[in-house]
C-alpha cells in the first residue's frame, strides 16, 4: 500500500515592533523576568488595550509580499482558555476576519534528494492574522513549581497559515526556510528561532495515494528549528502509517516533539474553534485600513526575493542555484550587487564568448563564485553574518579586479583574500607587501621553463614519446619555481611550444 503525506504549516512570526500590540511595554528580548510587563499585560482590573498601528503595517506588508487579499476591515476576538502564562484568561486574536485573507502564495525551491531532482512549487497561504503572544512558563530554576515570566505577553505576532499543500518533510522545510527568509527580507521579523521569534506548528496526516479524502491530522506544536521540523514530521508520518497498518486509528490531537528521544508524544486532544468560545473583543474597535494606506505600504516594499532571483537569472545569466543562494537573504543579495557594481566601475575588459557575451555577465559570474564560496565559507567559519564581514563589497571588488586583469592568479587571490580577512589591508596593498604580483613577462617565464626542461631530460623524453600526462608535472615544477606567480595561461602556452620542440 502506498501512502501520501499531507502537511500544512502554521507559523508564528513575532513582529519587530518597539512596543507590544496593545500596550506601551517594550518588546526587547532578554530582560529580567517580569520587568517588561505593564498593567495591560498583567490584566489588572480597569485597564484597556490600545492597538499598536505598527503591527498592522507589518502584517499588511506581509500580505502584499505574498500577493494575498487585504481585508479592509478586520476584527479582534477573544480566544478563551486557561493557562498560567495567560493572565487575562483569553488571547486576543483574529478568527472570522483576519487582516490578511486568501489568495497568497509562496514559491519554494525544493532541493534534490537521492530519489529526485530539484523542483519549484507554489504553496498557498490561507490567511495571516495578528494576535498577542503569551508569557513563558519557566521550569529550570524551580523545584516542584513553575515560574511565570510575562515579558513576552502581548508581543505582537502574525500567524501565517498554509493550505495542506506539502507532501514531504523536505517540502515543509523548504517552505519554512523560504518564509523565514521573506519575513526577514521585508523587515517585519528578526527570524531569531533560538529566541522564539519564528516558530512552526505542523499539521500532519497520511492517506492512501490516489485518494482525495484527507486523513485525521495531528498538530505538532512549537518547532523552533528547521532540523526539528524535519525530524518531527518524519517521525509522525512513520507513527501514523504504522498505527493504521496495525489496525489502529489516528486520533486528532496536539503533540510535542522530544528532540532527545526523536519522537512526538501526545500533549492534549485537539480542540475545535467552539471549545475556545471566540467572540469579538468589546474593548477593541474593528480595524479599518484604506486603499491609500495599503498602496502606501505597497510602494515601500523592496524588490522581493523571487523577483530578484529571476532578475539575477535573466540579467546576469546566473544558474538558478547560484541565484537562489544569493537571494536567500536580502543582505547577501545587496552585498553581491554592490560588489558587482564596484567591479564594473573599475572596468572589466574581456574578449566576449558565447559563455560570457558581455563584461557584466562575466563580472557577475566571478562575483557570484567568490561571494557564494570563499566569502560565505569564511563567514560561516567565523560565525559571522554578511553585514559583519571584515571585507567590504568595494574591497572584494578590488581583489576580483586584480584577478581579472591578471595581476594575480586565482590561487594567489585566495592568499590575498585571507590576508584581507585578517585586516592586513586592501588587495593592492597586500599584493605589493607580499610581492605576489603575477609574472606575465614572457621572457621570464621562458627562462623558468628552459631551466625546468634542462633539469628533467628523462621526463622530457617520456613526454615526447607520448606520455601527455607528464605535462602536468612540468606545469607544477614551473609554478613551484615561480613561487606560484607565473601567469597560468602564458605558462601553459609557452610550455606547450617548448615541449613540442
Amino acid at each position: 500500500m502506498q501512502w501520501e503525506v499531507v502537511i500544512g504549516l502554521e507559523t508564528h512570526a513575532q513582529l519587530n515592533t518597539v512596543t507590544k500590540i496593545f500596550s506601551g511595554a517594550a518588546t526587547a528580548y532578554g530582560a529580567e523576568p517580569n520587568t517588561q510587563a505593564c498593567a495591560v499585560d498583567l490584566a489588572l482590573p480597569g485597564v484597556l488595550p490600545v492597538f499598536n498601528r505598527a503591527a498592522a503595517e507589518k502584517a499588511v506588508r506581509f500580505g502584499l509580499a505574498v500577493g494575498a487579499r487585504i481585508n479592509r476591515k478586520s476584527v479582534f476576538e477573544r480566544k478563551n482558555y486557561f493557562y498560567p502564562d495567560l493572565p487575562k484568561g483569553y488571547q486576543t486574536t483574529q478568527l472570522e476576519l483576519p487582516i490578511v485573507a486568501e489568495g497568497g502564495t509562496l514559491r519554494i525551491q525544493v532541493p534534490s534528494t537521492g530519489s529526485g531532482q530539484a523542483y519549484e512549487k507554489d504553496i498557498r497561504i490561507t490567511r495571516a492574522h495578528m494576535e498577542e503572544d503569551a508569557g513563558k512558563s519557566l521550569h529550570e530554576d524551580f523545584h516542584g513549581m513553575t515560574g511565570i515570566d510575562l515579558n513576552r505577553a502581548g508581543t505582537p505576532l502574525v500567524e501565517i497559515v498554509t493550505e495542506p499543500d506539502m507532501r514531504s518533510s523536505t517540502e515543509a522545510v523548504a517552505y519554512a526556510k523560504m518564509l523565514h527568509s521573506l519575513v526577514r527580507w521585508i523587515g517585519i521579523c528578526d527570524g531569531n528561532m533560538q529566541e522564539g521569534s519564528f516558530r512552526c506548528d505542523a499539521n500532519v496526516s497520511v492517506r492512501i495515494k490516489g485518494t482525495d479524502t484527507l486523513g485525521t491530522r495531528c498538530e505538532i506544536k512549537n518547532l523552533n528549528s528547521f532540523k526539528f521540523l524535519e525530524k518531527a514530521i518524519e517521525y509522525e508520518v512513520r507513527r501514523q502509517i504504522e498505527l493504521i497498518e496495525d489496525g489502529g486509528r489516528v486520533v486528532q490531537e496536539t503533540r510535542l516533539y522530544d528532540p532527545d528521544r526523536d519522537e512526538t508524544r501526545s500533549m492534549r486532544s485537539k480542540e475545535e474553534a467552539n471549545d475556545y468560545r471566540y467572540f469579538p473583543d468589546p474593548d477593541l474597535l474593528p480595524l479599518v485600513v484604506s486603499d491609500a494606506y495599503i498602496e502606501e505600504i505597497r510602494s515601500a516594499l523592496p524588490e522581493l526575493p523571487q523577483a530578484k532571483r529571476e532578475r539575477f537569472i535573466n540579467e546576469y545569466s546566473l544558474p538558478p542555484y547560484d541565484a537562489g543562494v544569493l537571494t536567500s537573504a536580502r543582505e547577501l543579495a545587496d552585498y553581491f550587487e554592490a560588489t558587482l557594481r564596484s567591479l564594473l566601475s573599475k572596468g572589466v575588459g574581456i574578449l566576449t564568448t558565447p559563455e560570457y557575451p558581455s563584461a557584466e555577465i562575466f563580472a557577475a559570474k566571478i562575483t557570484a563564485n567568490w561571494v557564494i564560496n570563499d566569502l560565505s565559507s569564511a563567514l560561516n567559519n567565523a560565525s559571522l553574518e554578511i553585514v559583519d564581514s571584515p571585507i567590504s563589497s568595494a574591497q572584494l571588488a578590488g581583489l576580483l579586479k586584480r584577478i581579472q586583469d591578471s595581476t594575480i592568479s586565482g590561487k594567489i587571490a585566495k592568499e590575498v583574500f585571507a590576508a584581507m580577512w585578517n585586516g592586513e589591508g586592501e588587495a593592492d596593498a597586500v599584493i605589493e607587501a607580499k610581492g605576489l604580483k603575477q609574472v606575465s613577462d614572457s621572457g621570464a617565464i621562458e627562462k623558468i621553463i628552459d631551466e625546468i626542461i634542462a633539469a628533467n631530460p628523462g621526463q622530457l623524453a617520456e613526454y615526447r614519446s607520448g606520455k601527455d600526462k607528464l605535462f602536468g608535472f612540468f606545469v607544477g615544477q614551473a609554478m613551484k619555481a615561480s613561487k606560484g606567480k607565473a601567469n597560468p595561461a602564458q605558462l601553459n602556452e609557452i610550455l606547450k611550444q617548448k615541449l613540442a620542440g
